[in-house]
């Protein structure tokens, strides 16, 4: 795999070559690219940036020497797609192993690992079985007790749009209210700092993804955080928790379309699906996929089954509700 930053970058028109470009971290890419290139011989050319892709696909427009798009969230692939830069594929193969839940009606993109957006609630304060459900966060006992980034970060919003898709605009509001007059402070921080508060006493429940327990279990600094709470799977007596993805999508402009598709394949197969989800602590997309034992000790847990194409239609709806209520101030 070679790796590239920013905006310059020599890709090769090789047809034993496929050219990616990702936000999502070098690091979790490298072993399954290599992985590809030692089984298939075909090489895999990164252009990695946290911000800006989707501009610079359109910007290249049918000149662009990116084959596929590797990016975290339902939304920014739907964003992709939204702004013409992608091309639908029927694969059967690709089919077979990503749940339809997991990718878009269309064919434009395709989950490749999932993440449970939980709740982590102190083991001190909080007793065992008075959060079960996101409902329970706007209950009024919980006043002043709940932490959370900001509304109108893409992790929430798509759980609001899951809200929404479960219960209607009008009681997803509602709820959404409840839980801002909930807070215990100004939504601040990434997910790891809703459990750091947890941990020091400024909250008792905070909402963040499962993936962070595994990092934070992984940093010394950071482990004592985790230490001090319990995650819970909410909804696991009604629809299940809410889930989100990274995937991929194949771009509009694919130089190599055939080579690319054989890449897409290969991720969604048990081999690259292991190897990426446990470079990350996520889940795999593909059922029956084996797990590192970490993972595996955090306990199975029921997904919503809503589709995600579902839940992303809600986004825009989501963002003003988030405004509508004051979230963030």
């Amino acid at each position: 795999m070679v790796l590239a930053t920013g905006a310059s970058v020599a890709f090769s028109a090789n047809a034993a070559e496929i050219n990616i470009y990702s936000d999502r971290q070098a690091f979790l890419l490298k072993p399954i690219l290599d992985a590809f290139t030692k089984e298939t011989g075909i090489k895999v050319k990164v252009v990695f940036a946290k911000k800006g892709i989707i501009q610079r696909l359109k910007s290249e427009g049918k000149n662009s020497p990116a084959d596929l798009l590797l990016t975290s969230n339902v939304s920014n692939l739907n964003r992709a797609v939204d702004a013409g830069v992608t091309q639908a594929v029927n694969d059967s193969v690709i089919n077979a192993n990503v749940p339809a839940q997991y990718r878009d009606p269309d064919g434009h993109w395709f989950g490749l690992t999932t993440r449970a957006r939980i709740i982590y609630a102190s083991k001190d304060r909080i007793e065992p079985g008075s959060v079960t459900r996101y409902e329970d966060l706007a209950k009024p006992e919980f006043e002043g007790r709940v932490c959370t980034r900001k509304g109108d970060h893409t992790y929430n919003i798509a759980l609001i749009g899951s809200m929404i898709a479960a219960h209607g605009e009008a009681e997803a509001k509602a709820w959404l209210e409840g839980v801002k007059n909930n807070l215990a402070r100004k939504p601040q921080g990434n997910d790891r700092a809703q459990v750091k508060a947890v941990k020091e006493g400024v909250c008792d429940i905070a909402v963040g993804n499962s993936y962070y327990y595994g990092k934070m279990l992984n940093n010394e600094e950071q482990r004592a955080w985790a230490e001090s709470v319990n995650l819970i799977y909410p909804n696991q007596d009604d629809r299940g928790t809410h889930v989100n993805i990274s995937g991929m999508t194949m771009t509009k402009s694919a130089p190599h379309r055939d080579s690319a598709i054989k890449l897409m394949r290969f991720l969604t197969e048990d081999t690259a699906q292991r190897i990426y989800a446990e470079q990350n602590f996520e889940f795999p997309v593909k059922p029956g996929v084996t797990q590192n034992k970490l993972i595996e000790g955090w306990g199975q847990f029921k997904a919503d089954q809503v589709s995600l194409a579902e839940v992303d239609k809600h986004r825009k709806r989501a963002a003003m509700m988030v405004n509508e209520v004051g979230y963030n101030q």
